[in-house]
């Protein structure tokens, strides 16, 4: 398992996009000088997953399958300085789904245990947000934000706003978590009453089509659009506004990566009760995907564990 070519294939789960997962071969590809190999432990179920598999989001390459990886390393490239075999490491290379897998260099970090707060890109997901667009929030600091969605994203987005000392006035366009948010001192609301220097989008629905910017606002757009939606962009044009759309693909993901392990092993953010489901990598592997799908009564999130 060690050697740098397998030879013998693996399993992964990958889905058409005609509504299942379902197992392939995979074989691990040669390791190459600036590779780590990963022995999959736990892989999160995102929902990016659950819209690929029901054709509303791009089929990705079978090799591209799973994103939000733990496990461990059980070989290293010669060029690899930054975690040895033996190490956990989170991973944001996939396929994630395999049960070994290659990251390259800048597509994983160390982490101190194999627990699942330490999933850890969709936590950087929501931290990247902040260091992708870290500047332009500098020029608006004490703006007016809102936030669309009230969700994981959005949460773990507003404590690592407070972690890094930037103050806004925050509104939340949410139904959901709303006694946490008013824990925060977090105004929430479902009509909009405002005009915004700072708008986060996390939420695939047109709700921004209706937000009423100032000049020279921030749009970070972070969740895609599953259904398309027809916008003349006409009132931020008249405003001067800057877009951003921060991803794992972004330069700073791998030091936001970095950023949200330490933050969670210092308790500086929460990550409590959002893996909320567990299955097995051997017997109820396809309920993960279900219940992704379906999110049954207290679903969070879940992610496949290896035994």
């Amino acid at each position: 398992m060690d050697s740098s070519d397998l030879k013998q294939p693996v399993r992964q789960l990958v889905t058409d996009g005609k509504g299942t997962f379902f197992e392939k071969d995979y074989l691990v590809p040669m390791l190459t000088t600036d590779e780590i190999r990963v022995r999959a432990i736990m892989t999160g179920v995102c929902r990016s997953d659950i819209d690929m598999m029901n054709g509303k989001f791009a089929l990705l390459p079978t090799d591209m399958h799973g994103h939000e990886g733990l496990g461990e390393v059980i070989a290293v490239g010669n060029n690899i300085e930054d975690c040895k075999v033996g190490d956990y490491v989170a991973t944001r290379g996939e396929p994630g789904y395999a049960d070994v897998y290659n990251c390259k260099q800048g597509t994983y970090c160390v982490v101190p245990e194999a627990t699942p707060e330490y999933i850890i890109e969709p936590v950087a997901c929501a931290v990247n947000m902040i260091h992708t667009c870290e500047q332009e929030l500098d020029k608006r600091h004490n703006g007016k934000m809102l936030i669309i969605g009230g969700g994981f994203l959005a949460k773990i987005f507003y404590q690592t706003l407070v972690e890094m000392d930037f103050e806004f006035d925050i509104d939340v366009w949410t139904n959901t978590d709303l006694d946490w948010w008013n824990e925060q001192g977090a105004n929430t609301f479902e009509d909009l009453q405002f005009a915004y220097d700072i708008v986060v989008d996390l939420k695939d629905t047109d709700q921004i089509k209706r937000v009423n910017v100032n000049p020279n606002a921030l749009i970070i757009l972070a969740a895609q659009k599953t259904v398309p939606h027809m916008f003349d962009f006409a009132n931020w044009l008249w405003n001067n506004v800057t877009i951003k759309m921060p991803s794992p693909r972004a330069e700073t993901f791998h030091e936001a990566m970095k950023w949200a392990t330490y933050a969670i092993q210092t308790g500086k953010i929460e990550v409590d009760n959002v893996w909320t489901n567990s299955y097995s990598r051997e017997t109820t592997w396809q309920q993960a995907f279900e219940h992704g799908n379906d999110r049954p009564q207290g679903y969070g999130r879940g992610y496949i564990e290896w035994d």
